[in-house]
């Protein structure tokens, strides 16, 4: 299958990015409002339509110029709200809440990789179709597991920074959150010294191979 040029690659992208930044987005409102905090569902994030949680900076100019230009792929959706005092256990349950959007991304990939085997096992029936499809699927793996991995890293704001935040004792938890207002920063230095490549890529092959491995995909 032939590889496509920057522009017919962001649009083979364009859908598994959709997909990943709302079901993340929606899972952290879903597992909120099971716990107790309905402000996400009060307030419409509780849904499928992207437009909802899409930020036109974070989540189409700066991917797509990355894309385009072949950085290292990263970006951000509008985050859902959520009131960590409605929470039943609210410092434990935002741990649950902030995991609930890399493990969406994680079942995200997987159900790509099944995307990936129709393509394949189908691929003369599906004529045309089979090639794009395939590359969609290897897209939705690439984006989700990399949006997992970078999301688990313990920097507030990312979600692994919530859930340290919310595992860490009172007063080490307070010193932590401090970090906060430097996570975004820390972030981008660690990508311009290309240093997040090297801390991400151990876990984003770990996952990249279960999910081979799950699905039957030998070599993923």
């Amino acid at each position: 299958m032939q590889s496509l040029h920057p522009a017919q690659q962001l649009v083979i992208w364009a859908l598994p990015v959709l997909f990943a930044i709302t079901l993340h987005e929606v899972a952290h409102g879903w597992v909120a409002d099971k716990l107790g905090d309905p402000t996400a569902r009060m307030l419409g994030r509780l849904t499928l339509n992207p437009i909802k949680h899409i930020d036109l900076v974070g989540t189409i100019l700066v991917p797509g110029f990355l894309l385009l230009v072949g950085g290292f792929l990263f970006g951000w959706a509008k985050p859902v709200p959520v009131t960590p005092q409605n929470l039943r256990r609210h410092r434990y349950g935002m741990a649950w809440v902030a995991a609930a959007g890399p493990v969406s991304n994680i079942l995200q990939a997987l159900l790509w990789a099944l995307v990936i085997r129709v393509a394949l096992a189908n691929e003369l029936a599906l004529g045309w179709a089979a090639e794009p499809l395939y590359l969609m699927g290897l897209a939705g793996i690439s984006i989700n597991l990399a949006l997992a991995v970078l999301n688990l890293l313990p920097i507030p704001p990312l979600d692994g920074g919530r859930i340290v935040d919310a595992l860490l004792p009172g007063p080490l938890s307070a010193r932590f959150s401090q970090l906060e207002p430097w996570g975004l920063w820390i972030v981008l230095a660690l990508i311009v010294t290309k240093l997040l490549g090297v801390i991400m890529a151990p876990p984003y092959q770990l996952l990249r191979q279960l999910v081979g491995a799950v699905t039957g995909l030998e070599g993923l």
